[in-house]
Formats: C-alpha cells, structure tokens, sequence
C-alpha cells in the first residue's frame, strides 16, 4: 500500500489549521504546517488557508518569500476561504495587492435586510461545470461559510453561492483550486471534497 499523500499546509496565521489537520488525519493523509518554502514547495499537495485581514495575510506570505513561490507551484494547491481570495490579482480589505493567480478583485459584501456582513452559516451551493473536486457533490448540498469579502463570478468560477447576489464559492484555474467555504467544518460535503482533493 502506498504511503498517504503528503499535504503541506501553508502557515497563514489562521486559527483553523489545527481543525485542517485535524480532517485530513481523519482521511488518512499525513500533513504538516509550514512557513518554509523549500517544505512547500517538495509537498505532493499544499493548502492555503486563511483566517482574518487579506493586508495580514499576504503580508505573512510576502515575508517568507512564499507570494512569489505559491504563482509557480505545479503541485495541486487548495485555497480556503481568505486563502481562496488570495489567489485573485486584488483585495477591497486592506488596498491588498494578492497572488495573480486568478484575474479579479475581491470586494466588500454589502448587507442587507436579512442578510447581514459578515455571510456566516450553512449555505447552498450551485454548481457551474464539472470538476473533480466536486465528484459526488452536487448542486443543493449545504456548506458553512464565514466571510465578510468575496469574489463575483467569473471564468475561473466552479460553484457559486446566492448571498444577495450570486457570488464565487469555488473556483479554478490549472492546479490551482479555490473555496469560499470551510471544507474542514462542513461536514460530510466538505470531507468528500477534501478527499476528492487528496485525489486529484
């Protein structure tokens, strides 16, 4: 039998990575967290997670050289939730120049009545192409979201997600994958994804 895939997860300074390692142990996959771009860069696959201000965020990733490393990773890469709006050219929260990686801003979401900033709770995902991050999860199926900024629909658009406004919660471009959500805390959805990750 062949060892389980060796997952980096890079070291954004949020407080979910210990719940991130805590889902991929439940999958059998050996992970480990790092602010080292030589360990992320020998990673079979790498998440980028993020929780808090997109400034901070990339401010951390400018400092260990990894803004300029994660553009040229070959490897299957992850975005989750901040880390997900990362990868696009620009953030609203902060004036944040981002990764590139996808074209497109990141912009405030506006409240409305019932519907308040930050979007938090379960939500229903819409599905725009196929994808194998996806297989077995389809249109109607519930994840958690916690996000104050997000990104409108686009080419790279995989899923979205009706918050006011039809908004992106999963996208791709090459290797390079995105969700809005939080995989590591929707349930059986989000282990299937992240296990549907593992595999691609």
């Amino acid at each position: 039998m062949s060892a389980a895939p060796e997952v980096a997860i890079i070291d954004s300074g949020g407080a979910n990575l210990a719940s991130l390692q805590y889902a991929l142990d439940r999958l059998g996959a050996r992970s480990c967290v790092s602010g080292d771009p030589a360990v992320i860069a020998a990673a079979s696959r790498v998440l980028l997670p993020g929780v808090g201000a997109a400034a901070n965020a990339m401010a951390r990733l400018r400092a260990s050289g990894l803004d300029r490393l994660i553009p040229q990773l070959r490897a299957p890469l992850l975005g989750i939730c901040l880390g997900m709006q990362l990868l696009f050219e620009y953030s609203a929260e902060g004036d944040t120049r981002c990764l590139g990686v996808l074209p497109g801003r990141v912009e405030r979401l506006q409240p409305k009545p019932g519907l308040p900033v930050p979007h938090m709770g379960w939500n229903v995902l819409e599905l725009q192409r196929a994808d194998a991050l996806f297989s077995g999860i389809g249109s109607g199926e519930r994840c958690y979201f916690v996000h104050s900024y997000a990104a409108s629909l686009g080419a790279s658009t995989v899923a979205a997600v009706t918050y006011g406004q039809p908004l992106a919660a999963a996208v791709r471009h090459e290797n390079f994958h995105g969700v809005q959500f939080h995989p590591e805390r929707s349930a059986a959805v989000g282990a299937r994804l992240l296990r549907n990750f593992l595999s691609l």
